[in-house]
């Protein structure tokens, strides 16, 4: 039976229309379940929209429409973009739901039947934007004299009735889980987490009584759940929890939870304790990824640098956009794109290397062999290609992709791609075909293979173009995953089938910079 495999990505807040940090998630996140799918898991992908909280209550006002019409208009910008940069979710969570209600009101039923809800008054700093509270130690001071969050975003004095999650009570708990390996990563969230538990933890407020845009809380009508205990429940609601379901039974607890590294905290301290009290199992892992920059700098409306991510993927390609960005950046650290950047990045690598490899390769098997491929015994040098071909798909790809180290395992994989080229040029099929036209199909046939195994490995990052490849070289639907990787029989059959290679379609176009924008 095929292993389970759930990841997650943090649901957005949709306040505002997607940006490129939006798509940068959940590209990573496709990534990782098509590249476990391909290794044989039987896999459950989760994303979807966070729609409650005072942010949302407040924008919706400023507009002079409800909550509610704002969330399904925004909401739908997000699932536009999962699906136009072919996000392969199984499932596209909404917290307005109805099943998302019972199951966010069936966890908060669990904590206070294990005595750690309490009703009390809260008075402290709440930042709107970031929908959290903020001790006063915690805090910065603007330019302007202004208490600041940590984020840099601006707090207010709250003063209200509150229920209270005894957060407090969880602090050994917490610790020992945060020290365990693997739990979080990278080491750096992990440090920053065990020193803010160490530093002691306040009892958490869990709901609020000046709006009513949530989830009511159970026997008290008059108050909405704080955000993040809706937020965070999402990732159950979505395998039927109350429910004894099939799903929660094999997919629960997460093997990963994808999230940006500014919302830590909320994932590897109170949700942990959230389940801890309702006497849930823990999820398996949580990795902080880093921010996107443009240019170096982050994204803001007042600096008129925020970028429409589905522009981008207009401009330059889906493929194009989703390779960049898992190969640009070191997972888990911040980086930086720019126009120029992707347009040098891909030239280079899919259009000059990996497309022009494909291209000339089928090309010459087209028009030289009239297509036809056939039995051949590989030369030392062939032997060697195949070889190194192989290693990188099959061995150091996966192994970098299982660790999410995604600009690793490319790196092994494009290496792989330069030792075909400097193969082609080495051996000179064109010349080959009039001084030893043997020879020469030897060649082309060894490129052949090594295109299929390229093909094979790369198709987590690009999808759709290595799906058109793989369409031209011949390979079965069904013989496309990881394991086939290692199938040295593959070739012989589809020599048997008589397969013919047809004049090729370019898979990956050299790029133009956008007017307006220097190389």
């Amino acid at each position: 039976m095929a292993e389970p495999f759930y990841i997650t990505t943090a649901i957005n807040y949709p306040n505002g229309r997607p940006h490129i940090g939006h798509a940068y998630e959940g590209i990573a996140a496709d990534v990782i379940a098509r590249f476990q799918r391909l290794r044989g898991r039987d896999v459950r992908f989760q994303t979807g929209t966070d729609e409650h909280g005072l942010k949302m209550a407040r924008k919706a006002d400023e507009q002079g429409r409800t909550p509610r019409d704002l969330a399904d208009e925004m909401s739908g910008y997000f699932r536009e973009m999962d699906e136009k940069l072919n996000i392969s979710f199984d499932r596209f969570i909404r917290t307005v739901e109805d099943d998302h209600h019972r199951a966010s009101q069936e966890i908060w039923r669990r904590m206070e039947a294990a005595g750690d809800l309490y009703l009390d008054r809260y008075e402290g700093w709440y930042s709107v934007r970031d929908e959290a509270y903020y001790d006063e130690s915690e805090l910065k001071v603007g330019n302007g004299g202004e208490k600041l969050s940590p984020q840099d975003t601006p707090v207010e004095w709250t003063v209200e009735e509150s229920w209270f999650f005894r957060l407090s009570k969880y602090e050994k708990p917490l610790l020992d889980l945060l020290r365990k390996p693997g739990f979080l990563e990278p080491a750096s969230r992990r440090n920053e987490m065990i020193a803010f538990v160490e530093g002691g933890l306040r009892d958490l407020s869990v709901s609020r009584t000046s709006f009513d845009w949530g989830v009511k809380v159970p026997g008290s009508d008059n108050h909405v759940m704080y955000v993040w205990v809706d937020a965070l429940t999402n990732y159950i609601t979505g395998l039927g929890f109350p429910d004894d379901t099939e799903e929660m039974r094999k997919f629960w607890p997460a093997n990963l939870h994808l999230i940006g590294k500014d919302i830590v905290r909320f994932h590897t301290i109170y949700w942990p304790a959230f389940l801890m009290s309702a006497d849930l199992p823990l999820p398996k892992s949580v990795f902080g990824h880093g921010f996107l920059l443009n240019r170096g700098q982050k994204e803001s409306k007042s600096l008129g640098n925020v970028t429409d991510p589905l522009a981008l993927a207009d401009e330059f390609g889906v493929d194009t956009l989703r390779y960049f960005l898992m190969r640009e950046v070191a997972f888990g650290q911040d980086g930086s794109y720019s126009p120029e950047a992707i347009v040098t990045r891909a030239n280079a690598e899919l259009a000059n290397s990996f497309g022009n490899l494909a291209q000339r390769t089928l090309s010459m098997i087209a028009k030289n062999m009239d297509g036809a491929i056939g039995d051949f015994e590989p030369a030392g040098e062939d032997k060697a290609l195949l070889q190194t071909v192989q290693d990188a798909c099959a061995q150091d790809l996966p192994r970098e992709f299982e660790r999410l180290a995604f600009s690793v395992g490319i790196e092994a994989w494009i290496k792989a791609v330069y030792a075909c080229n400097q193969y082609v040029d080495e051996q000179a099929p064109w010349t080959l075909r009039k001084t030893d036209p043997e020879r020469m199909k030897a060649v082309l046939q060894t490129l052949f293979m090594c295109l299929r195994d390229l093909a094979i490995a790369i198709q987590p990052v690009v999808p759709e173009k290595a799906a058109i490849l793989l369409e031209q070289l011949g390979v079965p639907s069904d013989e496309r995953g990881y394991d086939a990787l290692g199938d040295h029989g593959w070739y012989q059959r589809l020599v048997a089938s008589g397969f013919t290679v047809a004049k090729p379609i370019p898979v990956f176009p050299r790029l133009e910079l956008p007017a307006g924008e220097d190389a």
